[in-house]
């Protein structure tokens, strides 16, 4: 039997070791689990990938988020894990703790917001549960987990990247983290940017049509949620390789690297971009003969894909500055256990 810490401990642990010490052994028996390891898994007819998410206000959206935009970015970052492993999105079922002072007009809102994601990705509701919390000032609540189909050639893991692997990224990164600082007040754009930031922060764009194309070409893929730096962690440590990440190969919006020029340590700038979380673009490695085939499926789903980094012997994740030495990071990402 597990030994187990006393009732009154303090919970210390990173998120992803509460994960693979405590929830992981109950997944023993579950090939399609991959020990917890992954952000989906395969169910036993292999016909059907699932992931699920938490969205929890004050945490993972702002009090003031319009919630018909809570509902979009709920059903988003849950396409967005799909779309990492190559799936054809379904269906979901959905579970809501709404604060005790809700209204009927709330859940309307919200309810909409579903409504309009549903039509733009052809998902539909199958189930879940909704209910009311009775402590005052409890957080609206809200988890989704989402069904797909599995691409013929399998589920892009994790876990498959080798030395020698180019490492790639779509779209655009730390625009979702400039974005909350807007909101939150910490950084000061123009109008124009701060509106496209806080779009990619509160609405971001699940890459589903690059991931099903990326399906027998990708060795390992992964949504960066947590941050590029801490995602690329997560594939690194479950394909045992390292990982090196150029930062100057970091895909910017003009945004972005508007505020990128505007800072005085550049390298510390790279760092926090390759920090920041919810971009819920698509990172994955694929061996150097994949090159073409990369090429076509960023054409065919009209995704920029860029080419950042590369696989090697050995573990962690390095960002290198251009004259190739590594930049240090305080934080590489997003850790639900390690915020206070």
């Amino acid at each position: 039997m597990r030994g187990r810490a006393s009732p009154r401990a303090p919970v210390t642990d990173s998120e992803f070791d509460i994960i693979a010490s405590i929830f992981a052994p109950l997944s023993k028996g579950a090939s399609g689990a991959f020990s917890l390891t992954d952000d989906a898994a395969a169910l036993p007819s292999g016909d059907y990938i699932v992931t699920a998410d938490m969205m929890i206000e004050g945490v993972h959206f702002l009090k003031s988020d319009p919630l018909d935009l809570v509902a979009r970015k709920l059903l988003r970052v849950n396409l967005s894990d799909l779309a990492a492993k190559g799936a054809k999105p379904i269906g979901y079922l959905l579970t809501c703790a709404w604060p005790a002072a809700a209204k009927r007009a709330d859940i309307e809102l919200f309810a909409d917001g579903l409504a309009v994601d549903q039509e733009t990705y052809r998902v539909a509701l199958y189930g879940g549960d909704t209910t009311r919390h009775s402590a005052a000032g409890a957080p609206l609540t809200l988890s989704a987990t989402f069904f797909g189909a599995a691409p013929r050639q399998g589920m892009v893991t994790r876990a498959g990247a080798a030395p020698g692997d180019d490492l790639y990224v779509s779209g655009t990164i730390g625009d979702a983290g400039l974005g909350l600082a807007a909101l939150q007040k910490s950084e000061k754009f123009s109008p124009a940017a701060r509106e496209f930031l806080v779009c990619r922060y509160r609405l971001p764009d699940p890459r589903i049509t690059l991931g099903g194309a990326l399906a027998g070409f990708a060795s390992a893929a992964i949504d960066v949620s947590d941050g590029l730096l801490a995602d690329a962690g997560h594939i690194a440590e479950t394909s045992r390789c390292a990982i090196t990440i150029a930062a100057e190969s970091i895909p910017l919006s003009p945004p972005a690297r508007s505020w990128l020029d505007r800072q005085i340590d550049k390298n510390a700038a790279y760092g926090r971009l390759a920090s920041f979380g919810d971009d819920y673009e698509i990172l994955f490695a694929a061996p150097p003969r994949a090159r073409r085939a990369i090429e076509m499926a960023a054409t065919v789903s009209k995704t920029p894909v860029v080419r950042i980094g590369a696989a090697a012997r050995g573990e962690g994740v390095r960002l290198l500055d251009g004259s190739g030495r590594e930049i240090t990071v305080d934080e590489s990402g997003f850790d639900h256990f390690s915020r206070r």
